[in-house]
């Protein structure tokens, strides 16, 4: 069967543009844009061979959708100058390679490649799209299906129904009812995808949806209701024209898209003009094959180019990107001020800064701001500089009130580095700063999880840069000072650059954002980053008379543990000396050595006292000793401190960027980590409460990392079990041990318990032996009857194990992706580490997905409900509320069903809810 391929040309150079930065000519040329599009040009030739072919760009001047709609594409930018210049060699090369250009005025691209799509199928021509593009999915049929050449993607029938819950035919009418933000499409406000696929599935159609509009319920039906005159209009932009008139450009049809042979003497030219050196080398190598008339530029000798740009590092050689040259200013005037109100009032994107007084955003004061919204160029505004020799500065509050508006405004788009601290600073002055389009920590996050995403190191990696450090300007240690008293000058170079760097970093890292990894990053990552922010806005209320009380009782405990210890090693010793203990244990006491530091010396560390606590008192009496000084020391003595004094609040910070797998972290104060298998660690959560008429609203995933294992491994035993709703520890005994469900010990039960966490968690013989205090002998048998029956298990594993070692990464069920760098390394141990990380981190990372969609949810509804209740934590699987007791019965009825929602596994989610006067009472 003959095959039409056709490029989505326009698509392609944006990308390239915005995938490699600062690439120019010897004669300083931009050339970036052109040598990624050739290189995408050389693997489509490589890999995809055509019988017709076709590069497809939209030409200059309006089409007839602005005609329909003067709106249309309004907020987008006009070209940068820079891709501009690239637009002539771009199309020079593609005509090079003999590859048929298509351009017509009136109409996009992609209407070009609708139309010349479907006569291809009433031909039954197969035709392969390449294009990043999402609208492009309303064309895919039995002959036709994308390719995205920039992330490997391929979409046909079925993969769009995975892809978006919709069918081919369907997408323009789920397109219309979300709108399409890149050309400025309003849709149905509140109706995103996943209303939109629900609705599709019922209706089947648009029209069928506005003939049932009344039916729909909620805030987001009646905006669908306010919709109805739109619709019609939306849907006439979103759909592709699929009737264009080629019969000027095409007259003998798909005869005329035929590839010619390349041209290399003109390739060559063009390779020398823009410096790609390597290209140039390969052509004059292969002039032999040229001379010949040789038509495949990208035969044999080109095998082992590698082309991919954006995932890989083309090993080719390129000219050294130059520095760019760095305008930096001071805002000092009232014109100065108004010159750049201008410019960010017209910018689309403006990367933006706060420096401020403090780290604690909940307290920080604001210093002054930073912004940028061309690369290298970039103003620095001091507002509260009070160094000796600080500079003019304009008037803090009134210069705020003219901001405001800007940073208030949702049409101007902001782009940061942690904007979360930034939306902080501004809030406590009342303003709440909007617009907010793209994070560069996110960015850098989702793309890399296991890197470093402050500023400076993203600089370093991902730009080349070494920026000015913050210890640079303001010192360190006892000497540091205060941001408010550096010098104007230097504070601009430095919050300037800031700004600058941020903006750069954002047009580097986005264009790579694409697939899954664009859905984790503005389906999960950027709205989570908006219910953080409103958690800790309003922290929660702590009972600081009960923890003062706590402190006092572990006080007493602690002597009276001191005193045994003594008694035990008949002498008083400092209990935290691991030398004084090393003698008392080892030389006194004469107990066994488990294991030596790194200097040769008996370690008296955690392992070792709990090793040792199996069989002597004295061990045993320093571990709870350790434990309750950690409680005294990090909560009981530490938490009243910590609440804020105009709020009368604890309000931690979620960190969204620490843990690889995707799981939130929190500091200042960290209350992930509050122990809860000791009594008084438990007690601590009691001092968490809610004020008067309210209650504290626990809601929990059930076995949620064992869900994810049944769904992943697609293990019948396991699937059965969650589905019939039976105890999966039970369910896992009675398989094991081959006894009735009924007959299962509860012994046998916890023995299946610590198999299930424990093989998730990359448990091998020995450890189980341990949990279990059995032999391994015993704990072998266990696994090899575990494996015996739940094989889907095992062959997941196995799968996964080879997959990690293949690709260095792992997937959550929603595409995040987990680096494991250590699965090559030479280091034995450290591989085996990495295998492990491989099995749970799918399941840790799709759990963390989860309760983040489920967090993203219940913020909605609320929301949406306009209730009071608010949102106050997430630790691990839970969420906690704080709930009026008027929404009680509301919030928890709701709470299950929501969180069981935010996604449809193999198995059922479940979510069960507490609720209590205090944290622990809920949970």
């Amino acid at each position: 069967m003959a095959t039409l391929l056709l490029i989505d040309g326009s698509s392609y150079l944006y990308r390239a543009f915005h995938a490699i930065r600062d690439l120019t000519a010897p004669d300083g040329t931009p050339s970036n844009a052109l040598y990624g599009f050739v290189n995408m040009l050389k693997k489509l030739r490589q890999q995809t061979p055509a019988d017709y072919i076709a590069c497809v760009f939209d030409a200059k001047g309006p089409t007839f959708r602005d005609a329909l709609y003067d709106q249309y594409k309004a907020q987008r930018p006009s070209m940068p100058d820079e891709l501009r210049v690239q637009i002539a060699p771009i199309h020079q090369a593609v005509a090079a390679f003999g590859i048929p250009i298509l351009m017509i005025n009136g109409v996009e691209a992609d209407d070009v490649i609708g139309t010349l799509a479907r006569e291809a199928s009433r031909q039954g021509i197969t035709t392969i799209m390449s294009t990043g593009d999402k609208d492009m999915a309303q064309l895919v049929d039995e002959y036709a299906r994308i390719e995205n050449s920039m992330t490997s993607e391929v979409l046909r029938r079925d993969e769009v129904f995975a892809k978006f819950n919709v069918w081919p035919e369907q997408i323009v009418d789920y397109l219309a009812l979300i709108g399409d933000t890149v050309d400025n499409v309003p849709g149905v406000p509140k109706c995103g995808p996943k209303t939109a696929a629900k609705w599709l599935a019922e209706y089947q159609t648009l029209d069928n949806i506005i003939a049932h509009a009344d039916e729909i319920k909620g805030v987001v039906g009646q905006n669908l209701r306010d919709t109805l005159p739109w619709l019609p209009m939306a849907k006439a932009l979103v759909t592709i024209k699929c009737d264009v008139d080629l019969s000027a450009e095409i007259p003998q049809g798909m005869a005329d898209l035929v590839p010619t042979s390349e041209d290399s003497a003109t390739l060559l030219a063009l390779f020398k003009q823009f410096g790609f050196r390597s290209w140039v080398r390969e052509l004059e190598s292969r002039a032999p094959a040229v001379s010949s008339g040789s038509d495949d530029l990208f035969a044999e000798k080109t095998a082992g180019i590698a082309t991919q740009v954006i995932a890989e590092e083309a090993p080719i050689e390129i000219p050294a990107a130059p520095i760019i040259e760095r305008h930096y200013v001071t805002i000092q005037t009232a014109a100065q001020l108004s010159d750049w109100l201008a410019k960010i009032n017209a910018a689309a994107i403006t990367a933006f800064d706060t420096e401020t007084t403090s780290l604690d955003a909940m307290q920080a004061r604001l210093v002054g701001m930073s912004f940028s919204v061309t690369e290298g160029e970039a103003a620095y505004l001091p507002l509260a500089h009070c160094g000796p020799d600080h500079a003019e500065q304009l008037p803090f509050d009134e210069t705020l009130a003219l901001l405001k508006p800007w940073l208030e405004s949702s049409q101007h788009g902001k782009v940061g580095q942690n904007l979360k601290y930034d939306q902080h600073v501004l809030a406590n002055y009342g303003i709440e700063l909007a617009g907010i389009c793209d994070d560069t920590l996110l960015m850098s996050y989702v793309l890399a999880s296991h890197e470093k995403h402050n500023m400076d190191d993203q600089a370093e990696r991902e730009l080349g840069e070494t920026t000015i450090k913050y210890a640079d300007i303001c010192g360190k240690g006892a000497k540091q000072i205060g941001f408010a008293e550096v010098d104007v000058d230097t504070a601009t170079r430095y919050a300037a650059e800031d700004a600058d760097i941020t903006l750069r970093l954002a047009h580097t890292l986005k264009p790579r954002l694409t697939g899954r990894l664009l859905e984790v990053y503005r389906d999960i990552e950027m709205p989570s980053r908006d219910v953080l922010y409103i958690m800790e806005r309003n922290g929660v209320l702590l009972d600081s008379a009960l923890l003062q009380k706590q402190s006092h009782e572990i006080g007493l405990r602690l002597i009276e543990l001191e005193n045994h210890a003594y008694e035990l090693a008949g002498q008083p010793f400092n209990l935290a000396s691991p030398k004084q203990l090393g003698e008392i244990f080892f030389e006194k006491l004469q107990l066994p050595v488990i294991k030596k530091t790194p200097k040769g010396a008996p370690s008296t560390d955690e392992e070792v006292l709990s090793e040792l606590a199996k069989d002597y008192p004295l061990p045993k009496v320093l571990l709870e000793h350790r434990s309750l000084s950690k409680l005294k020391s990090t909560y009981t003595d530490k938490l009243p401190l910590m609440v804020n004094p105009k709020t009368g609040r604890i309000h931690t910070s979620f960190n969204q960027t620490v843990a690889v797998t995707g799981r939130l972290s929190s500091s200042e104060p960290n209350l992930q980590n509050i122990p809860v298998r000791t009594a008084e660690g438990r007690k601590i959560r009691e001092a968490f409460i809610a004020p008067a008429g309210s209650k504290i609203v626990s809601a929990d995933y059930s076995q949620i990392e064992l869900r994810i294992m049944a769904h992943l491994s697609n293990d019948a035993a396991m699937l059965k079990a969650f589905e019939q709703g039976q105890d999966i520890h039970k369910a896992t005994a009675a398989e094991v041990f081959g006894i009735a469900l009924d007959e299962v010990s509860s012994e046998q039960r916890r023995y299946a318990k610590s198999i299930n966490f424990g093989l998730i968690y990359g448990m091998g013989v020995f450890g189980l032996a341990q949990q279990l205090e059995i032999t391994r002998e015993a704990a072998k048998t266990f696994i090899e009857r575990y494996f015996n029956r739940f094989y889907s298990v095992a062959d997941y594993m196995e799968q996964t194990r080879q997959s990690v070692r293949e690709l260095g990464y792992v997937e959550t069920v929603f595409g995040r992706r987990l680096w494991l760098p250590e699965i090559k390394s030479s280091n034995g141990a450290k591989r085996a580490g990495a295998e492990r990380a491989a099995i749970n981190g799918p399941m840790q990372g799709t759990a963390a997905d989860l309760i983040k969609l489920a967090m993203i949810a219940v913020a909605k509804w609320l929301d949406a409900e306009q209730l009071q209740s608010k949102l106050l934590l997430q630790v691990h699987d839970e969420l906690i509320l704080e709930v009026p007791e008027a929404e009680l019965e509301l919030v928890t009825r709701k709470l299950p069903e929501i969180m069981a929602s935010v996604a449809q596994l193999k198995v059922p989610l479940l979510a069960e809810v507490g609720v209590g006067n205090n944290w622990e009472e809920a949970h």
